[in-house]
């Protein structure tokens, strides 16, 4: 296998779609350093493990020996990405842009090798476009085009505003490669109307097309919607170590294998291997304590990782309540609140939904009992730990 061959191998672990696979083996066998682009919207201050989807694929180019261009889209940010949106998105701030932009700045160089890493920003030349050059970037794309967008087409179609603005997301993302001469781009899966933008207009600019890869949107903690910090069913790069540990050990065991998959520095063989080990016996708790102890180590360390474990196996295993709980009072309006509203106002679920399924399932304690009423009742006056499944606590006092 040629030295290209081998490099699209490891390109093409976790990905969805390469546009075009041969475009980029050519590019590969020149055995020169590309430019890999890839772009975010500072819109929110902390990265999470769904992010670092695309920044480990970044990492292996690195380690291939290519150059990342870290794009912090502070111009476009200001224009409020429409992607999935069924209405106009509210822009950011300057202030907010900053703000979010230097968040992530300290926090990609946890995964991405700085010498290797050039973080720019789409302002330094969009601030420089006159309106006529930015009537004549318009002037590159057709509403037409725009309208083959899934989100536009559909809000176009239900009567839903479109704003002009929103238009011009695609073609500041697009123009992004120009500026960069970008010879790969990579973003989510949602993003591929805006990366084959990209194409064309570097076409149309004269510039050799990129590349784009797509990558899978990870699935949150409960393994149904996709990671979202305002979802609550997030994994953030940030957190501490016992934090990370303990959500990592809460996802299911199908979920698991996906984020080996798209998470995990281990070999796909290896990986291959412990699924047989799970086939013939092994508890896949134990292969998900290796995710765990991965992660926290890449961000955080070793020593950090191993106790994380250990608080772990105290915490759950044994029974522990912990100490470092969230404490909270709740108001009633007649003396009592109802057990499913209790755990959402407490922020131990997203709605009552979710606590009547958590009650039928089991998942439900108070001070260690477990709950099987889901009608349950909490009476003024009581001061109680309210715990959902192995590592969501809350001590709660209802006033």
């Amino acid at each position: 296998m040629t030295p290209a061959a081998e490099a699209m191998a490891i390109i093409r672990r976790g990905t969805e779609e390469i546009l075009l696979e041969d475009a980029l083996l050519k590019k590969l066998e020149k055995n020169k350093p590309l430019r890999i682009k890839a772009g975010f919207d500072p819109t929110a201050p902390d990265l999470h493990l769904g992010h670092t989807v695309l920044i480990n694929k970044l990492r292996q180019f690195q380690d291939l020996g290519h150059e990342v261009l870290f794009l912090i889209g502070d111009f476009t940010g200001m224009i409020g990405d429409p992607t999935g949106k069924n209405i106009t998105r509210k822009p950011l701030t300057r202030d907010e842009v900053l703000d979010n932009a230097q968040t992530y700045e300290q926090q990609i160089f946890k995964i991405l090798d700085p010498t290797k890493t050039l973080v720019v920003f789409n302002s330094s030349w969009m601030n420089e476009l006159s309106a006529a050059d930015l009537i004549q970037l318009a002037a590159k794309h057709t509403v037409a085009r725009m309208l083959e967008r899934d989100d536009f087409n559909k809000r176009y179609k239900s009567g839903q505003p479109i704003a002009i603005h929103e238009f011009l997301y695609p073609l500041v993302q697009g123009y992004d490669s120009v500026a960069l001469k970008a010879d790969v781009e990579l973003g989510g899966t949602d993003q591929k109307f805006n990366l084959l933008v990209g194409r064309q207009l570097q076409e149309a600019y004269g510039q050799d097309p990129q590349v784009v890869i797509t990558l899978p949107i990870l699935e949150g903690l409960d393994g149904v919607q996709k990671m979202s910090k305002s979802l609550n069913n997030y994994i953030g790069i940030a957190d501490a170590p016992d934090e990370m540990f303990g959500k990592i050990m809460s996802i299911s065991d199908d979920l698991m294998w996906r984020y080996l998959e798209l998470l995990s520095f281990r070999s796909i063989e290896e990986i291959a291997t412990w699924r047989k080990e799970v086939e013939s016996g092994l508890n896949p708790r134990d292969i998900k304590v290796r995710l765990a102890e991965e992660l926290v180590e890449r961000f955080h360390d070793r020593a950090a990782a191993e106790m994380a474990n250990q608080n772990f196996i105290a915490r759950f295993r044994q029974g522990a309540i912990p100490n470092d709980m969230p404490e909270l009072e709740l108001h009633t309006s007649d003396g009592t609140l109802p057990i499913a509203n209790l755990l959402k106002e407490a922020g131990l679920v997203s709605s009552t939904s979710e606590a009547m399924r958590m009650i039928k399932q089991g998942a439900v304690r108070i001070d260690s009992k477990r709950v099987e009423d889901k009608n349950l009742t909490c009476s003024m006056g009581s001061k109680c730990v309210y715990q959902i499944g192995k590592r969501r606590f809350a001590r709660v006092t209802l006033v």
